[in-house]
């Protein structure tokens, strides 16, 4: 689930009107980066080499999203997918 916590009431009471500690976890937050990270690299290269509508460029990304979620193990993971991981 994503929050989006900026409003006009500032970043840092947020949290608290969501009933949310406001503690960072790092390893959550470290995994996220890297899937953003991953995800930024698979656009550059799609987007220095693609020539296609955007009908194909969503049959693109649903395939990507399919392959990332459900068939690419991932080392942060001990090998399982990031599917596998939620279903535990």
């Amino acid at each position: 689930m994503t929050a989006f916590l900026v409003d006009k009431f500032g970043y840092r009471t947020a949290p608290f009107r969501l009933a949310l500690s406001g503690r960072v976890n790092y390893t959550d937050e470290n995994l996220i980066e890297k899937w953003f990270h991953t995800l930024k690299m698979r656009i550059d290269c799609f987007y220095n080499s693609w020539v296609g509508s955007r009908a194909i460029a969503r049959e693109w990304l649903e395939q990507f999203m399919h392959y990332y979620n459900h068939q690419r193990p991932n080392q942060a993971l001990d090998g399982k997918t990031p599917t596998e991981e939620v279903q535990k």
